[in-house]
């Protein structure tokens, strides 16, 4: 194989695991009886899910192109701390 079939591979292997993440995400959501446990579903597996495709993203760029995307690491960082606060203020809000 080509090293541009490598780098293809590995992005194409973050893509469809983040996918797959989110859609289990989305399942777990409209399956689960009470708000904890959605609120577990969409806090752990959409947010793994959303960083896998952003690294996924990343690498392409990095590797592929040879360039460094702020943006993305930008985006990775702030879903990274944003996103179990938030899933966290929102079961505090139901348990109140």
């Amino acid at each position: 194989m080509h090293e541009s079939a490598w780098i293809e591979a590995i992005v194409l292997i973050f893509v469809l695991a983040g996918a797959l993440l989110t859609l289990l995400s989305s399942l777990g959501i409209v399956r689960f009886s009470d708000v904890y446990t959605r609120s577990h579903a969409a806090a752990k597996s959409s947010t793994l899910g959303i960083l896998f495709i952003l690294l996924g993203t990343f690498l392409h760029f990095l590797l592929k192109h040879e360039e460094v995307s702020i943006r993305l690491l930008l985006g990775i960082i702030f879903i990274f701390l944003t996103a179990p606060v938030a899933a966290q203020l929102i079961s505090r809000s139901a348990y109140r």
